[in-house]
């Protein structure tokens, strides 16, 4: 096959086979396209996508470093950057793949942030009294306790459809990333806020009622992400908690770490996050090994 004529076509010929094959999500094809054309500006003197070579490429990684960009963004970009080389060589644009023997920055993988299960509790003890009028205390109190029950994404949790939430359900059927399905159980007090919520919701929406479970007049229907955030960090003033160490995720954190404390199966856990590859899920032992690192350096007599 014929070379798109221009990079430009490359970028959007592979971000639409990622669409269409890998079923990516909208924020990663997203992603991948500021990448690829942060180096598509840099690679455009040497010849473009279709000219570069391993050195131009190695150069280009390197020149990122220069920039000070972070190790987890170089890699990121690389990431990017081998993912179109290896379409182009399978649809034989190019004859060769250069990005094969290039290697990126060690990631340094941080622990997450996470709560205590008493800031989890004053959390949820602030959302359930936080709002301007009921409906927005009942929808907080909703919202917090399905995220602490289930570690929702916040994506997933803002554009949950109410059908999901009909019939006071025992399991929520969750679509996550790439448009994949999972069960995630719910506990009797998420159930409980749930059946507020949509008694309240039911007796004062205006007809036709909202296909979402969180309604906005917003362009996309439903609560975003940005008043999320933002109502997190409100929650968290309200419970005396700094701001600056709590965000959706981080009580994403705190169910899988919380879980891994009483005893859950680390397989359990990566369904019940819905994560691909369970590397991902084992970063919560580390979040466990460093508690009990801690725990040992703060009380035990021989470490005074």
């Amino acid at each position: 096959m014929n070379a798109p004529a221009t990079d430009t076509d490359w970028i959007a010929l592979y971000l639409d086979a990622a669409a269409a094959e890998q079923g990516a999500a909208r924020n990663t094809l997203l992603a991948y396209g500021r990448d690829l054309r942060d180096a598509m500006a840099a690679l455009a003197k040497g010849g473009g996508f279709a000219g570069a070579d391993r050195a131009a490429l190695e150069g280009y990684i390197a020149s990122l470093e220069a920039e000070g960009l972070a190790p987890a963004t170089r890699a990121r970009r690389l990431s990017s950057l081998k993912q179109l080389f290896r379409f182009a060589h399978e649809e034989g644009w190019r004859a060769d793949n250069p990005t094969l023997q290039i290697t990126g920055p060690a990631r340094v993988r941080k622990l997450p942030a996470t709560l205590s299960v008493e800031e989890v509790d004053a959390l949820l003890a602030a959302a359930a009294t936080h709002g301007r009028n009921p409906t927005e205390r009942l929808r907080n109190h909703c919202l917090m306790q399905i995220l602490y029950a289930t570690g929702l994404r916040v994506t997933e949790l803002v554009s949950l459809p109410v059908s999901a939430l009909r019939g006071d359900p025992n399991m929520l059927l969750v679509l996550g990333k790439g448009g994949k399905e999972r069960m995630v159980p719910l506990s009797p007090p998420a159930r409980a806020a749930i059946i507020d919520w949509l008694a309240h919701l039911d007796k004062t929406q205006e007809e036709p009622q909202s296909p979402f479970a969180f309604p906005s007049r917003g362009k996309s229907g439903h609560l975003t992400r940005v008043r999320f955030f933002t109502l997190i960090k409100e929650l968290c003033v309200t419970a005396g908690i700094d701001p600056a160490r709590v965000t959706p995720h981080t009580l994403r954190h705190a169910f899988a770490t919380h879980l891994l404390q009483n005893g859950a199966d680390l397989r359990a856990i990566q369904t019940l996050l819905g994560h691909a590859d369970i590397a991902t899920t084992e970063i919560y032992t580390h979040i466990l090994d460093e508690r009990l690192r801690q725990l040992v350096l703060d009380k035990h007599p021989l470490a005074r």
